[in-house]
């Protein structure tokens, strides 16, 4: 995980959206929407309001998280920073690179999280203890 990432280098990207008189269109395809072939999708539901999901960070994957229904925020720590990321329309989507440690919190009842990942589910690529993350972080 040796990169300088920081909880800046962690961008909302708009997805952009279709209107029709029906509803709304948002397409998705690898490597036109953000930096990566998504090799898994899962998506997270029936969290109860106000729970969280996530704490954990990974040496190589990248994710990429939308509110495809409701709202939840993200939190981020590089190590020295922190941000939070409040997602609430299926056009919008935050991309996470490796190296972040990332929690989803404060899930609006009914919200759905759908994750786009870099890679297949491989869990010597977590890291899921935060002091083990924030040694790593110092090595660098």
């Amino acid at each position: 995980m040796k990169n300088n990432i920081s909880v800046f280098d962690c961008n909302v990207i708009d997805l952009g959206k279709v209107s029709f008189d029906e509803g709304n269109l948002t397409v998705v395809e690898n490597n036109s929407s953000f930096p990566f072939n998504v090799k898994r999708v899962f998506y997270l539901y029936d969290i109860i309001g106000g729970e969280s999901r996530g704490a954990h960070s990974h040496k190589e994957c990248h994710q990429f998280l939308i509110a495809a229904s409701g709202s939840f925020e993200v939190s981020l720590d590089d190590g020295n920073f922190k941000r939070q990321v409040f997602l609430n329309r299926p056009n919008l989507g935050l991309h996470i690179p490796p190296g972040i440690w990332a929690s989803e919190i404060n899930f609006s009842s009914g919200a759905i999280c759908l994750v786009l990942a870099s890679h297949t589910y491989n869990e010597n690529d977590y890291i899921r203890d935060y002091h083990t993350f924030l040694k790593i972080q110092n090595e660098k």
